[in-house]
């Protein structure tokens, strides 16, 4: 965000020195929060922006009354925050520096403001002997009810001319609305103790490489270096295999696509977390309740949420409105709707969806039985849906070549009609591209690729994008299947390293650390805290959207259920599956094979009789 954009614009303010009051910041202030604000971070952009006012401001006083002072409480506690914001180091004698008075004075004020739990002092070297200066948490939160109150002041003393009143639906003292403001992360009292830095295998998706762009700002946080490899899922998923056979291993963490949290757990790949840490102290009440539950197997959790991503419909609004069509809630009105759409005459299709032969197209057969209100395996039905914790005898027998079966067969030839030439090449990033270009009207997707078009003001799908759950079959429920990564620790990390990697884990998957992701970029949110929080939710109506789904039940992971043999199930169905949509093997010939060989892994995985 350019400074301008940033800077306060206040009319005037008569008053004199402004001191920092140090007071608690756990005010509410509802009110409208706006819609067409920059996707930069916002709190981070604000907090700058009253430095620079105050800065500015400082001078502009400094000039005017010869006998002004500077106040060294001041000027420190900005420079601390603008530093932590910034990612850069501050030691004490750069901090003094900062005072504006002389040495012994701001010396005083510096060991006054330790005293009282603003700044904390953590340690560069062994000895202590060096160590570095950071915003408490209590600094932060305290900087950023001062803003709001000055905010609130001037309004009051100079009436609403000072702004307008779009305007003051803004950051501070506008849109707390009635939930808490997330503040950034904190750093850790103790630096992470890891020999070498901190080591993380994960998923080259957008929310992870966002967590790679922000690798100054967390190694700021954690006290080490940071050392992050990105794979894509197939390949990931073979290494974090090859990670397990080593007798060391080479990643303290590991990020896990939900559905193998089965294998891993039964081939030890993954330590049980509750071996090294407190569950309880990771808040589970926090988290989307499908994703919690999708970390843990066997009733043991083995990963902490690190992006919940379902897939949703994702259809233009604009292109709805002028066809006169509504949001298509059935996979029959999805078929209808394709159809008005396509027009490849005038380079417009109707769907974008998963076809790629193998692992894509293998979920998407299996997620589409879960439209049709069938699970890939005999789950036991519960309410709400189908039970995905308990996995054993009959629950594990498969599902494939059935009634329901056929009609998801049915539909995605049906799909082929009305979608681009290419969509038996189309995978997780090639059926979004073309929806965010305005080349598709629709298309299946995980929300952590909406910013494909959600940060792209040139995208025709800008801001005219419509969010639903799956639509449903013939009596069937709408569905999210709940898609998604967990940070895990590896079984064969050594143990002298395990209590820092939980260490790090939980500054990763914290609620500071998931904001820091979307203000950024990520449009995966694991925890409701997160989601609620006003900043993030004038970011994107996803968010919202995915809340209300998630209160109506309709996020679920049955759809990929975390059976040890899963990723093996769905390479066979993308097989399968790949051969009926090219006109090489009739459906019923496809579901009978897919069948067979899915019957076969399981009997000698020894599930099944």
């Amino acid at each position: 965000m350019r400074k301008s954009e940033r800077t306060i614009n206040w009319a005037a303010i008569t008053q004199g020195n402004i001191a920092l009051t140090m007071t608690s910041a756990n005010q509410s202030h509802p009110t409208t929060a706006r819609q067409d604000l920059p996707t930069e971070p916002v709190i981070r952009s604000e907090m700058l922006g009253y430095i620079e006012f105050f800065e500015d401001y400082a001078t502009e006083i400094e000039a005017a009354f010869e006998l002004s002072t500077p106040d060294p409480h001041l000027k420190m506690a900005m420079h601390l925050i603008r530093q932590h914001l910034e990612a850069k180091p501050v030691t004490a004698t750069s901090l003094v520096a900062a005072a504006g008075v002389p040495y012994a004075t701001a010396k005083r004020r510096l060991d006054e403001m330790m005293a009282s739990g603003l700044v904390e002092r953590r340690p560069r070297t062994a000895t202590g002997k060096s160590f570095s200066l950071h915003p408490a948490a209590r600094l932060i939160e305290n900087w950023a009810s001062y803003c709001s109150r000055l905010r609130r002041l001037v309004e009051r003393t100079f009436g609403a001319g000072v702004q307008t009143t779009e305007d003051r639906d803004y950051y501070f003292g506008g849109s707390y609305i009635n939930s808490h403001i997330i503040q950034p992360p904190q750093v850790l009292a103790e630096p992470l103790k890891l020999a070498g830095g901190l080591r993380i295998l994960v998923h080259a998706d957008p929310t992870f490489m966002v967590m790679g762009s922000l690798k100054r700002q967390f190694e700021q946080v954690i006290g080490g270096d940071i050392h992050q490899r990105a794979f894509s899922i197939d390949r990931l998923h073979a290494e974090t295999l090859r990670n397990a056979e080593r007798r060391v291993s080479r990643y303290d963490m590991i990020a896990v696509d939900l559905p193998w949290i089965g294998e891993f757990a039964q081939k030890n790949v993954l330590l049980p977390l509750d071996e090294v840490v407190d569950i309880n102290s990771f808040d589970p009440s926090d988290f989307h309740t499908a994703g919690w539950r999708a970390a843990h197997y066997g009733g043991r959790p083995y990963g902490i949420p690190s992006q919940t991503t379902p897939e949703l419909f994702f259809y233009r609004r604009d292109l709805f409105a002028e066809a006169g069509l509504e949001a298509p809630q059935t996979t029959d009105e999805v078929l209808h709707a394709a159809k008005q759409m396509h027009d490849p005459q005038h380079g417009r299709y109707g769907i974008a969806w998963n076809a790629a032969r193998g692992t894509a197209l293998g979920h998407t057969f299996i997620m589409t039985c879960g439209d049709f209100g069938q699970p890939i395996f005999n789950l036991n039905k519960i309410a709400g849906g189908f039970d995905a914790d308990n996995l054993d005898g009959e629950a594990l027998r498969p599902t494939i070549d059935t009634d329901a079966g056929r009609d998801v067969a049915e539909y995605l030839l049906a799909l082929m009609q009305f979608s681009p030439p290419d969509i038996l090449s189309m995978s997780w990033y090639e059926r979004i591209r073309p929806y965010a270009s305005g080349s598709v009207a629709m298309a299946y997707g995980y929300t952590l690729l909406a910013p494909y078009f959600e940060l792209d003001p040139a995208s025709p799908a800008n801001g005219n994008t419509g969010y639903l759950p799956h639509p449903a079959g013939p009596g069937a429920a709408p569905i999210a299947p709940v898609g998604g990564y967990v940070l895990g620790i590896p079984a064969n990390l050594p143990p002298e390293r395990r209590a820092a990697a939980a260490k790090a884990l939980a500054v990763f998957t914290s609620a500071e650390a998931q904001k820091l992701y979307v203000q950024n970029g990520s449009r995966t949110v694991p925890r409701y805290s997160v989601g609620a929080d006003p900043e993030v939710r004038r970011l994107s109506p996803l968010f919202e959207a995915v809340d209300k789904m998630s209160w109506r039940d309709e996020l679920q992971f049955w759809p990929r259920p975390p059976v040890p043999q899963i990723s093996t199930v769905i390479q066979i169905c993308g097989e399968e599956f790949h051969d009926m949509l090219r006109g090489l093997i009739p459906p019923k010939q496809a579901l009978a094979q897919a069948q067979n060989r899915v019957d076969k892994i399981m009997k000698q995985a020894g599930t099944l009789t």
